[in-house]
């Protein structure tokens, strides 16, 4: 089993940053990609941001610009920096990540329990 533990959430004014960290642990071989997701009250869950092994990069195309994806492998963490925070970023932030427990690559999906962004204007 994996586990996923989202941190740096809270009650933020309009403008200001954040950077929300995920750090994966547990019966982990290999990592491939973290994600970011987020999901308001009365909506969806969606991408915000993804990041494989190797860096490469997928933003939501309505978040480019303010939001900076980052991961640290050593540490088996990924990083959310999110600028310009706007009313309508509230949300409840969710860390993904696809998990192999061992050589044979058999790669799981995994949630953390997320993390409140709440955003006043």
């Amino acid at each position: 089993q994996v586990q996923l533990v989202e941190s740096g959430g809270g009650l933020v004014q309009a403008g200001k940053s954040l950077r929300l960290s995920c750090a994966a642990s547990g019966s982990i071989f290999r990592l491939e990609v973290m994600g970011w997701y987020r999901q308001a009250p009365g909506k969806q869950r969606a991408l915000v941001a993804s990041i494989t092994r190797g860096g490469r990069i997928n933003y939501a195309d309505s978040d480019q610009g303010r939001f900076t994806i980052s991961r640290d492998n050593t540490k088996n963490t990924v990083y959310l920096q999110i600028d310009s925070l706007k009313p309508e970023d509230t949300a409840v932030y969710y860390c993904n990540a696809a998990a192999a427990a061992d050589y044979r690559l058999r790669y799981a999906d995994y949630w953390g329990q997320g993390t409140q962004v709440t955003v006043s204007s």
